[in-house]
């Protein structure tokens, strides 16, 4: 435990009682975590098989596995768990699905299909924010433990009635399809383990838990980890209440608090040193984050010396925004040597990317957008998912549904239907009805014709998938993908070349992403399970290349930067105003704090006199947060004594910059 201070040392040398450890950003929490892993097994606590080590994301999981790997021998650390919240609720479902009123060979379905199922049941025409806010609804109550019936009978109004039997009837179509959804990974396990005999299974395999980013847990996870340590607690939960910014997604940074009510013996360590920022911006950091009441007070600090003032900059509007970050980031490019990599343009809004880009372009500026669309968004990537799960298992409904007539099999709607009626009234599943005789007779001849030869498909490559050596299974999957022409019928699709050779070229890297996880993977079960909770494998993609990276606050979280530029700060921006509105801006204040402290050595800041939004242009004014920072820590011309520069400099500038740039 060489480099510790005393207290990462006392953090993982802790284990008589609970342990909360408040780790401010920054602060070498991911250490402690790896270390007391280390600690626990060397010193004969417990076996890593009785370890669990659990984050909120696949990169994270990889991350801390590559840690203990690098610290603790292979054979020490046999059995040892680390995975994120989604990955452990659906080892506790799949072991024991009839727990949960389930069959063996649960599906889970993906946002895009639970959005699809959602969207079916609204009544009427409806638009996506209304399925948004209608599945939302539904997570809401899954997180809570509420029962479609209990949902019904407390209803105090027409819209929760409607919102109750949407809910119904959504989870007795999961039943019928024998799926789960993203909730359910969470509120399931959670309820399962009310069972005694099941709960002491569950806590004899796993003694001890290791539980980073505990501020975002949300109502269930809580109820679940509470179940798995039990009464003593045997964990060590890790958090910073001051970094919590994802209460729109069900976090709770009030279960840090709560832990001291429901373990009285819980222990509180703060790690207050940062190892990554300066001390100019860790005393605006504190600065800002005072404002918000705290239950336990914390203060940053670092041995990194002051650093420079943070450069505040107002401008006209977005595009003269644009236009300054992208000439700093060229001078700092240019005089510090500064690589392109070692920067990030952080902003509140996703829209706000547009002039950043635009302006990066002009300059010749390498970038890279963060946090955009998700790669498993992509049309081929979900059909190429629902083909490998149907080679595993041709009774995945989803899966089934999804891609029976894809490509073109003569398979229409109404065949799909009259498959799932009889499906349904059956108890069977979509593939085992299909394959039915009697109900292929009462199809017209073409879509009989296209139905026998899709489960015939199925079923000659599932026969080949279960004999054959599951670390080839990529090799299969790829000859699968080939026998039903899927790249030809992508190319047919395309309405341009380049969209085609942009969604083979997706194609191409899902086939290639499951040909290297099959090589590492012991079973088809453990192949499915692993893709379909991953974030996908663009996490990794590129992440040592030389480019300026542009993502939204919530995006950064957990990363760190050389420089950082952090854009719009405005009122009714940061705060958002429908923050203001709610009364949500304490935890708009905790994302300026994620904002500051992404930020190792120098920091600007910047706002604009006008904005256009929503095809509006109106007046802006500096956000709330500006004025929690100490003045004497920023450089901002007009407001901290300096003069700004004259009209006529800010040309000479811009000029002499692109004559460098001519040059």
């Amino acid at each position: 435990m060489s480099g510790l201070n005393p207290q990462q040392r006392a953090a993982v040398m802790h284990v008589d009682s609970p342990l909360l450890v408040l780790a401010g950003a920054g602060s070498g929490k991911t250490r402690v975590i790896t270390e007391k892993i280390a600690w626990l097994i060397e010193k004969g606590h417990f076996r890593a098989a009785q370890i669990a080590a659990i984050t909120f994301t696949n990169k994270a999981a990889r991350e801390m596995r590559k840690r203990v790997g690098k610290r603790i021998k292979r054979k020490a650390a046999e059995g040892l768990t680390v995975s994120t919240f989604h990955s452990l609720g659906w080892a506790i479902l799949k072991d024991d699905p009839e727990a949960a009123g389930l069959k063996r060979g649960i599906s889970i379905l993906d946002q895009h299909t639970a959005s699809d199922l959602v969207r079916e049941l609204l009544p009427g025409s409806v638009k996506s924010d209304q399925v948004y806010i209608a599945q939302a609804a539904i997570g809401r109550l899954k997180d809570a433990g509420t029962e479609p019936a209990r949902a019904l009978s407390s209803a105090e109004s027409e819209g929760e009635a409607q919102l109750a039997s949407i809910f119904s009837a959504y989870q007795q179509r999961l039943a019928e399809l024998n799926a789960v959804d993203f909730d359910d990974l969470i509120s399931l396990p959670a309820k399962m383990l009310d069972e005694p005999e099941l709960r002491t299974r569950w806590r004899a395999r796993m003694r001890y838990f290791l539980v980073d980013e505990y501020q975002d847990t949300s109502a269930a996870q809580y109820r679940l980890l509470r179940r798995l340590s039990g009464e003593s607690g045997t964990f060590t939960a890790v958090g910073d209440d001051d970094q919590s910014i994802y209460g729109w997604r069900g976090a709770r940074p009030e279960n840090l608090d709560q832990l001291g009510v429901d373990y009285p013996r819980l222990k509180v360590i703060k790690l207050e040193q940062n190892y990554r920022s300066v001390g100019t911006i860790l005393k605006a950091a504190n600065a800002v984050i005072a404002v918000n009441p705290h239950t336990h007070e914390k203060r940053l600090w670092s041995e990194h010396g002051p650093g420079d003032r943070i450069s505040v900059r107002e401008y006209g509007d977005e595009v003269e925004e644009a236009d300054g970050i992208a000439r700093s980031l060229m001078d700092s490019h240019g005089s510090s040597s500064m690589r392109w990599g070692q920067a990030a343009v952080l902003y509140r809004s996703n829209f706000q990317a547009r002039e950043i880009e635009k302006a990066l372009r002009e300059y010749g500026i390498p970038y890279r957008v963060s946090g955009g669309p998700s790669w498993f968004d992509a049309r081929e990537i979900r059909d190429g998912l629902s083909y490998l799960k149907l080679m595993f298992n041709p009774e995945d409904n989803p899966a089934f549904m999804r891609v029976a007539n894809t490509p073109k099999r003569g398979i229409g709607s109404s065949s799909m239907a009259r498959l799932m009626d009889f499906a349904r009234a059956a108890g069977q599943s979509l593939f085992e009805a299909a394959t039915d005789s009697q109900f292929q007779r009462e199809l017209p001849e073409r879509a009989a014709r296209g139905l026998r030869g899709f489960t015939n498909m199925l079923i000659e490559f599932n026969d080949r998938a279960q004999r054959g050596d599951p670390h080839e299974a990529g090799a299969l999957y790829r000859e699968m993908l080939a026998h039903i022409d899927y790249g030809e019928w992508l190319d047919e699709q395309a309405d341009k070349p380049e969209q085609a050779r942009r969604r083979r070229k997706s194609l191409d890297d899902l086939v290639g992403w499951v040909e290297r996880l099959a090589k590492n993977t012991a079973s088809p079960d453990e192949l499915i399970a692993r893709i379909t909770l991953a974030a996908g494998p663009d996490d990794e993609r590129d992440a040592d290349a030389d480019e300026v990276r542009l993502m939204t606050l919530h995006a950064a979280k957990g990363l760190e930067f050389p420089r950082v530029w952090l854009a719009g700060l405005e009122d009714g921006l940061l705060p958002h105003l429908r923050s203001i509105e709610e009364g949500r801006v304490e935890e708009e204040r905790r994302l300026m704090y994620v904002g500051l402290t992404r930020a190792e050595r120098r920091l600007s800041l910047s706002m604009c006199k006008t904005r256009r939004q929503f095809g509006e242009t109106s007046k802006r004014e500096p956000s709330r947060f500006l004025a929690e920072l100490p003045m004497e820590l920023l450089d901002w011309p007009g407001r901290d004594g300096a003069k700004p520069p004259t009209a006529d400099e800010a040309k000479g500038n811009l000029a002499a910059l692109k004559a460098m740039l001519e040059g």
